[in-house]
C-alpha cells in the first residue's frame, strides 16, 4: 500500500513539473519568434471615477462652472511600444489606414473603447506611446495610405474638407454656473499644411510607463488599459472657463491649442493584463 501510495504521489508530481516546463517552454522559449496580438482599452471619466454617461455625467471645473459631454471622440495614432532595453515597435507609423483609430464614447462598452492590435513583435513592453491627431507627415500624403481612414473620419464627424484635414479632438455638451445648460463645441485640430498656413500643429505625442511589463508572445495577448481624465480639458495645467467668446470653436486657434496641451495630461495606465 504504502508503495501504491509513493508511486501515485510521484506520478502526481512528475505530471505537475511536465505540465509547468512545457508551459515555460511554451512562453519564453528564446527560438519561438511569432508576433502575438496587443489589446488596449481607453477609459473616459472625470477624475478616474468612473466612465462618462453621455448627457448624463457632470463635472464641476476647479472654477465653479459645471459642464457634460454629448459627443466625446478623439482620433490616436502612431502607436509606439518601447521594450525593456528602449527598443521601440511602431505600429503602421505615419499610416493612417491601419494605424490610427478613433476613440468614440459612444461605442464604448461598459465604459470601455477597444483597440486591438496583430503583429506585435515577440517582447517584453515597458512603455507605450502614441499620437493624440494625426501627424502632418501622415496627413501631407495625401490620400495615399490614409483613404480608408479618411472615410472612417468623415463618418465619424472626424473631418472638415480634404483640404482641412482632421478633427483631432471633438467634445460638445452644455456647460453653466447653477447647471450645464448653454450648449458648448471645441474641436481642436490641424487646418491642413500648418507650415505653409502658419498655424500652430496640434499634433501632439505622449508617452506612459506600464505598471507592469506587457508580455507579448505568441501565446499571451497583453491587455493596457489606460484611464483619460476629461476633467483635465477644463482643469489642467491652464485652467480654462467657457464662455460666449469661446464655447464655439474649431481649429487650432489660442483657446483650443490650451485644451489640446491640456488633454495631452490626461492619459495614465491604471493596469496591465498578461492573459
Amino acid at each position: 500500500m504504502k508503495i501504491y501510495k509513493f508511486l501515485s504521489l510521484f506520478l502526481i508530481a512528475f505530471t505537475l513539473i511536465t505540465l509547468a516546463s512545457c508551459g515555460s517552454r511554451d512562453d519564453d522559449n528564446p527560438q519561438d519568434t511569432t508576433p502575438g496580438s496587443l489589446q488596449i482599452k481607453f477609459e473616459n471619466g472625470f477624475n478616474n471615477l468612473g466612465n462618462i454617461v453621455l448627457n448624463q455625467t457632470v463635472q464641476t471645473s476647479s472654477s465653479g462652472q459645471k459642464h457634460n459631454f454629448s459627443t466625446l471622440k478623439y482620433v490616436v495614432s502612431n502607436i509606439t511600444l518601447i521594450d525593456e532595453n528602449g527598443n521601440e515597435f511602431k505600429y503602421n507609423e505615419n499610416n493612417p489606414d491601419k494605424g490610427a483609430f478613433i476613440v468614440d464614447q459612444a461605442d464604448a462598452v461598459a465604459g470601455v473603447v477597444y483597440l486591438n492590435l496583430d503583429g506585435i513583435p515577440k517582447n517584453n513592453y515597458k512603455k507605450i506611446k502614441f499620437g493624440l491627431g494625426i501627424s502632418q507627415k501622415a496627413y501631407l500624403l495625401g490620400q495615399d495610405g490614409q483613404a480608408e481612414f479618411w472615410t472612417k473620419a468623415k463618418q465619424k464627424g472626424m473631418s472638415w474638407s480634404w483640404a482641412a484635414g482632421y478633427v483631432f479632438v471633438k467634445l460638445e455638451g452644455k456647460y453653466g454656473t447653477g447647471a450645464p445648460t448653454k450648449e458648448f463645441m471645441n474641436h481642436t485640430g490641424n487646418m491642413g499644411n500648418t507650415t505653409a498656413n502658419n498655424t500652430p500643429d496640434l499634433y501632439r505625442e505622449i508617452t506612459l510607463n506600464l505598471p507592469t511589463t506587457a508580455r507579448v508572445t505568441g501565446n499571451i495577448r497583453p491587455s493596457i488599459h489606460i484611464l483619460a481624465d476629461l476633467n483635465q480639458f477644463l482643469s489642467g495645467d491652464k485652467i480654462l472657463t467657457l464662455t460666449a467668446d469661446n464655447d464655439m470653436m474649431m481649429g487650432s486657434s489660442g483657446h483650443l491649442a490650451d485644451v489640446t496641451n491640456n488633454l495631452t495630461k490626461m492619459f495614465k495606465v491604471d493596469h496591465v493584463h498578461n492573459d
